[in-house]
């Protein structure tokens, strides 16, 4: 029973990590992204904080870490987000989420620096052949004659950076809070700030909604924003931080996978043989290897704390 429950849980959050960037894109053909991102953590924020209530579980960061809850509310939640789907705009669906899936090996790359940790020789192949299958992918499927390809993937890839650094130095600063605590208010912060600056700058003008936009930006709130953070979590408890984090692993080709059913926009078979390297070298950066002394320290996300996007996304 207790491993049908764990399947299910990561069948669910790769479920929801992988529909995600579909609705990301379905959401920014009419709603600004700062907006839709703002309007996203606005819908979420209030069930986390009614569920921190429910839980009892404190909605304020400790006191001498009071700073670190603004600092994850603008460099978690409100920037990386926005960036998202902005991105989404120049970048399919499908290659926005393997974009994001290079997350794990940002993470070992900041944890080499930050933490000190030491980048064993499988790490560092599985760094160059995921990074490489990548690159080739990209290569292959954008039209670099459009020059806001490479505004697309900067984007992308600085949202990854930017979680990266928040899930590093979480590992340090705050490894111990719960996940109500980590997201309620800080999403909270983020949905309002980011509806403030969308009405201010981006001049979103609502008569031109689609149903459509406004349901795909309510299941990122509401599905993403809620469902996928806490069932990730609880996936966490359940199983160990290298089999949770297969997760990336899976949510892109479940991005692929979606964009081609919604949209008829599929991999070509060459990009798919690359898709299997990059899968091989994400595995080889989240794999634990032998744990001894300070090598046996994994690089994959490990926090309590943890996730979304991917948010996965």
């Amino acid at each position: 029973m207790h491993r049908t429950i764990t399947l299910l849980r990561f069948v669910l959050v790769t479920l929801t990590w992988g529909t995600t960037w579909m609705a990301m894109s379905i959401a920014s053909t009419t709603i600004s992204p700062i907006f839709a991102t703002g309007i996203r953590f606005t819908l979420a924020a209030p069930l986390l904080i009614l569920l921190a209530l429910l839980c009892r579980v404190p909605l304020l960061y400790p006191i001498e870490l009071r700073w670190y809850q603004a600092f994850v509310s603008l460099l978690y939640f409100a920037i990386p987000f926005s960036l998202m789907i902005y991105g989404e705009q120049y970048v399919s669906s499908g290659l926005a989420a393997l974009i994001f899936s290079t997350m794990p090996a940002l993470v070992l790359l900041l944890s080499v620096f930050m933490l000190h940790e030491k980048l064993r020789a499988a790490k560092l192949a599985g760094l160059v052949i995921s990074t490489t299958a990548l690159a080739a992918i990209l290569l292959i499927e954008l039209d670099w004659s459009q020059s806001n390809s490479l505004t697309g993937i900067a984007a992308l890839l600085c949202a990854a950076l930017l979680h990266a650094y928040v899930y590093t130095r979480s590992k340090k600063q705050c490894h111990s809070l719960s996940v109500l605590t980590f997201s309620a208010l800080p999403s909270a912060f983020a949905g309002v700030m980011l509806l403030v600056f969308g009405w201010l700058f981006e001049r979103p003008s609502i008569e031109h909604f689609s149903m459509m936009s406004l349901a795909a930006t309510a299941y990122l709130g509401f599905v993403a924003g809620v469902f996928g953070i806490l069932n990730y979590f609880a996936l966490q408890q359940r199983t160990t931080a290298f089999r949770a984090s297969l997760a990336f692993v899976i949510f892109p080709v479940i991005a692929i996978w979606v964009e081609d059913i919604c949209t008829g926009k599929s991999l070509s078979r060459l990009s798919y043989a690359f898709l299997a390297q990059l899968i091989v070298g994400i595995l080889m950066v989240v794999y634990p290897g032998t744990r001894s002394g300070t090598t046996g320290q994994t690089s994959n996300i490990e926090l309590r704390s943890s996730i979304e996007d991917h948010e996965r996304v």
